[in-house]
């Protein structure tokens, strides 16, 4: 074949190609693109955080995270675990303040703590609300680290764990379904399936925060839950953001020790580590879409920059698509409100 043959020829193939392959056919409506999505999000794979604060009728605004409240155990909370539940999420995530702090976190073990009475409540309420229980000590302890404090400063990895299984058998006893140890304390996870054994709740499952970076991302959350440490930082026991290798055998370990969920925290920052975990291990994956990746486009919507509907529904699809099962986020209830409202508006027209 003559170089003038296999032109025309190549030319013949770009042309029928041109008129074959035309990937837009499937972009063209919104009807044709909800029809062939890759990835769907649904109220299912949503668990809102919530901060319980001790008090009674309380619902305070945090500053830093704009349309995110504290409320108090009662009515107030009543009012917002409805919302939830009639936009079809069945999950929270509830965070502790009390009014009194001290060196050994105390009250989270307290069973008539603030994050205590809050899941009796809502269990009482509706009792097929899947209640998640933070396992840490960083909004308790008077020094705001995540673990015991010796006299040198350092927290004590091993007396820490102990700690974390009484706080876990406290949460079970008042009726958690789930806790979620996220203190990054080495073998947490066993301490805490070994304590919940042997106090008669082998059925409460474990999130392990296996994968929780030490992170700019957590800013807003400190304000909120008043946990920022009054000294140093937690590098010593929050995972480097350089490492994705060290998030595997993190996780690995989780699962050695009983964990039944698992999870990466930041989420935004990193997707790579959420689908490293998810082609590694089978558990259900959750991801932490964390307050400061909410707060920052909450402040870009604020000045105009972005139009946050569309920021938020590309973030949260792009945490489903790196692999994410189940995704703990401030957004959750305005993301569906939103997907609401514009069904009824169509519908309409």
């Amino acid at each position: 074949m003559t170089k003038l043959e296999v032109s025309k020829k190549l030319e013949i193939n770009r042309n029928e190609n041109s008129v074959i392959s035309r990937p837009r056919r499937l972009r063209l409506s919104e009807g044709i693109r909800s029809l062939v999505a890759e990835t769907e999000i649904t109220p299912k794979q949503f668990v809102v955080p919530i901060f319980i604060k001790e008090g009674s009728g309380i619902k305070e605004e945090i500053s830093s995270m704009p349309g995110v409240f504290r409320f108090s155990p009662d009515s107030s909370l009543d009012a917002e675990i409805q919302e939830i539940n009639d936009l079809g999420i069945k999950a929270v995530l509830l965070f502790g303040l009390p009014k009194k702090k001290d060196s050994l976190g105390s009250n989270a073990y307290n069973p008539d703590g603030v994050v205590q009475q809050a899941v009796s409540r809502i269990k009482q309420t509706y009792p097929e609300m899947v209640v998640i229980c933070d396992v840490c000590m960083c909004e308790y302890t008077d020094h705001g680290h995540c673990g015991i404090v010796n006299a040198q400063g350092h927290v004590e990895n091993d007396r820490t764990t102990e700690f974390l299984g009484k706080i876990a058998v406290s949460q079970a006893q008042s009726g958690a379904d789930i806790v979620a140890p996220s203190a990054m304390m080495d073998n947490q996870v066993l301490a805490i399936r070994q304590a919940l054994v042997s106090s008669g709740f082998e059925r409460t499952a474990i999130m392990g925060y296996s994968s929780k970076y030490s992170s700019s991302f957590y800013g807003p959350f400190r304000e909120a839950a008043s946990s920022a440490p009054s000294f140093g930082d937690r590098k010593s026991y929050q995972m480097d953001p350089s490492n994705v290798r060290e998030a595997i055998r993190e996780t690995e370990l989780d699962i050695e020790q009983g964990a039944d969920m698992i999870m990466v925290k930041p989420a935004l920052s990193y997707l790579d580590v959420i689908r490293a975990v998810r082609e590694k291990f089978n558990l259900p994956l959750a991801a932490y879409n964390v307050s400061g990746e909410y707060s920052m486009i909450k402040a870009a919507a604020r000045n105009g920059w972005l139009e946050e509907s569309r920021a938020v529904e590309e973030v949260l699809t792009s945490i489903r698509r790196a692999g994410a099962d189940i995704i703990i986020t401030y957004f959750a209830k305005e993301f569906l409100s939103n997907r609401q409202d514009s069904r009824v508006g169509s519908r309409g027209k």
